[in-house]
């Protein structure tokens, strides 16, 4: 195939295919009448490969293409509306200008009869042969009034060869694709038109008729026809609907199997909960349990009592006292003269939790064990012996603690700290060193990032969800205040001041390194502070690169109030705990997501005194703006994590990439939440009391289940 034939150029109409027979969607693009070898890797850029992925690249917009109409009608039409309609102009070139520089362009007058249309393209050198006076053409494209002319920028140009071709535009609803500068979206949906007819005859729907019925949804080979050739904005958001619909509807048929599986083909050790024991594990917290935690420990214990393993999510706020309800479940296992783990995703934080457990249990028998990657050969070797034979009772540390070299002698309950740090993965692999090869440790995963209930419904459905809500007494929510780049020396005098009446204070920067983005580091900001705002006060430095030894010296110089200011990264997001820590300044704070922000803000003021935040930044965006004043008007996390979640979306909010998951391509929390409530309960009908999907009509839709998460969740392949 010749470079011409292979390079569907912008302007050249393809003639709709005639019905032929259905074409295999695992047939090559490369394969395809009109596709050559350049347009083929220019697909394979975009992972599109094969027809099916074709079929799967559905439109991120679309654009209203409006009837053809003459110069004065568009010129109307774009003077009323304000929305993005493509529009066109059949005439003749009256004049052409060119015009050289760093940006080349090329103007030209297009005429008709009521009037005239001003042409500009740039970089478009290509074109000067079309177009020139008497050339006669359509013109297509976003058209606006500028200083009294009608204009169009980089308008697609159709020459006219007579008067009969081609025929007037109708107008339709035209589907917008992800692309790239070599693969325009018009030439990527010429290739999807050219096979979109044969493709949907190959689509096999796994969903049955009648839960379609009943949910209203359209069939699949018609939900791709709808998004790829609407006939309205209608049928598009019909077609996307039963797209985002089966995306939501696979995810949670993986969870309702994933939580079949843990709950029935796994058993954990039975740990009652009696009045006895209770009355124990109370004595040996040096606080009272706030009504909440209570409540909670006693939902935890339910769970603890039985022999179905505990898979429970507790989420709480910044200073809601889980880790008092973590001892709780803790001790409930030491009771039974059993083993607890404690997992922690960064050092500086399972060497707090040490720290803090230890002191909670000073007074008691419970033998407490650290583990973490840093740690001395020798230290390690006395740690994992105590553990396999059970001279330890409690482990406090990191993912070391998943090691294959790490052996419990009787494990049973499992904790997992700020969870969206660790993936299913990480937790299948805790049930793995359960106390015999039929038993698992009983699950709980904690955050002090509150998740959305769109996202606990969609990643976390395996999980039973706890909530702990309010502060602990004496815990007062920071006091937060935003401030512009312009005052940050107001910022740092007063932050000095708050130094000098024998308090300490936290300042996060978003770069470790000098960073070509202009923003602040670690070490350079530090300098600066110490020559200008801050001289002769006693600054730190803590970031993620630092080996083990270095930042638990830091920190712990820290906590001893030897350093008045530690300059950090978001190390310190979680479970950082310094009682004199008072203020919590945050330097390009649009930078950072709102939950992060709230993550922050919330390590300080934890000694009794009240804590202080200052976001310092300069949002370019409204989305940027909302999330600052967001932040500044609430203190609770719930709330917070909801609008996160409507301004950022999903993307990284809970780790989604850590979950192991593969991410929603179609389906948007934001709008979804009904049609992700629906594919949940019919995911829970479907699954019934049988936990898998192995009736006959339904062993393919079992398979694409299983390749799509079974990896992911540790899915069985039975049946």
């Amino acid at each position: 195939m010749s470079d011409t034939q292979d390079n569907l150029a912008e302007g050249e109409g393809i003639s709709a295919p005639e019905p032929l027979a259905p074409i295999d969607l695992r047939e090559a693009i490369a394969a395809l009448d009109r596709v050559g070898p350049t347009t083929t890797l220019q697909f394979a850029r975009l992972a599109l490969r094969t027809v099916g992925d074709l079929l799967k690249h559905i439109p991120i917009r679309y654009e209203t293409e409006a009837a053809e109409a003459c110069a004065t009608e568009v010129r109307e039409a774009t003077e009323t509306s304000q929305d993005a309609v493509t529009r066109s102009v059949r005439g003749e070139i009256q004049k052409v200008r060119h015009v050289p520089g760093r940006r080349p362009r090329l103007e030209a007058v297009l005429a008709d009869e009521s009037g005239t249309v001003r042409l500009v393209w740039f970089n478009a050198t290509w074109l000067a042969k079309s177009i020139h006076p008497g050339a006669r053409g359509i013109a297509q494209g976003r058209a606006k009034v500028r200083a009294g002319y009608l204009e169009m920028t980089n308008p697609k140009w159709t020459p006219l060869l007579d008067e009969a071709s081609p025929l007037v535009h109708a107008g339709r609803l035209r589907p917008i694709y992800s692309a790239t500068e070599e693969l325009s979206s018009l030439r990527i949906e010429r290739v999807i038109a050219l096979v979109l007819p044969r493709a949907i005859a190959s689509v096999v729907d796994l969903v049955r008729g009648e839960l379609l019925a009943q949910r209203g949804l359209v069939g699949l080979a018609e939900a791709y026809r709808m998004v790829h050739a609407p006939g309205d904005a209608l049928e598009a958001e019909r077609g996307r609907t039963r797209l985002a619909y089966d995306e939501l509807l696979m995810l949670q048929l993986a969870m309702e199997m994933r939580r079949y599986q843990v709950r029935h083909a796994m058993r954990a050790p039975e740990l009652p909960v009696s009045k006895t024991i209770e009355k124990k594990i109370l004595a040996r917290l040096p606080f009272t349990l706030t009504e909440e935690q209570l409540r909670v420990c006693h939902e935890i214990a339910g769970d603890l009592a039985g022999s179905l393993p505990m898979n429970r999510l507790l989420q709480g706020d910044v200073g809601s006292g889980k880790t008092a309800v973590a001892v709780y479940a803790m001790l409930d296992a030491v009771a039974h003269g059993a083993q607890a783990v404690m997992l922690a995703p960064t050092e500086i934080l399972a060497e707090q939790h040490l720290a803090v457990i230890t002191k909670l249990l000073e007074k008691s028998h419970v033998r407490i064990a650290g583990l973490t990657g840093g740690m001395r050969v020798a230290d390690r070797a006395v740690v994992l012996s105590g553990l396999a034979s059970g001279d330890f009772d409690l482990a406090v540390g990191t993912h070391a603690l998943l090691g294959e070299d790490v052996v419990f002698k009787n494990l049973a309950v499992a904790i997992i700290d700020e969870q969206h740090r660790f993936g299913v993965e990480q937790r299948a692999t805790l049930r793995t060193k359960g106390p015999t090869k039929d038993q698992v440790p009983h699950t709980l995963v904690m955050t002090a990032t509150p998740i959305p209930r769109t996202l606990a419904l969609s990643f976390f459905g395996d999980l039973d969800i706890s909530s702990l809500r309010g502060l602990l007494p004496g815990r007062t929510a920071a006091t937060t205040r935003v401030m512009r780049s312009s005052r940050s020396d107001e910022v740092y005098t007063w932050l000095r001041s708050r130094i000098e009446r024998g308090e300490q204070a936290f300042v996060v920067v978003p770069a470790i390194d000098e960073s070509q983005r202009g923003l602040k580091d670690v070490a350079s900001h530090a300098l600066a502070l110490a020559e200008n705002q801050l001289r002769g006060l006693r600054i730190g430095q803590l970031h993620g690169r630092m080996k083990q030894g270095e930042s638990e010296a830091v920190m712990e110089a820290f906590r001893r109030n030897e350093i008045d200011v530690l300059v950090a990264t978001v190390v310190i997001e979680v479970g950082v705990d310094v009682a004199n820590a008072t203020v919590m300044v945050i330097e390009h704070a649009e930078q950072f997501g709102l939950a992060q922000l709230h993550q922050l803000r919330g390590r300080v003021g934890r000694g009794g005194k009240q804590g202080y935040c200052v976001l310092i930044g300069d949002p370019t965006t409204d989305v940027a703006q909302a999330r600052l004043d967001a932040i500044a008007n609430s203190t609770d996390g719930f709330e917070i994590a909801e609008l996160d979640l409507t301004l950022r979306g999903p993307g990284e909010f809970f780790g989604a990439r850590q979950s192991g998951l593969p991410p929603l391509r179609i389906a948007d929390f934001s709008r979804d939440i009904q049609l992700l409530i629906g594919a949940r309960e019919d995911a829970q009908t479907w699954i019934g009391s049988t936990g898998d999907l192995t009736d006959v009509r339904d062993r393919p839709l079992r398979r694409k289940v299983l390749s799509l998460y079974g990896q992911a969740l540790g899915l069985s392949d039975i049946g």
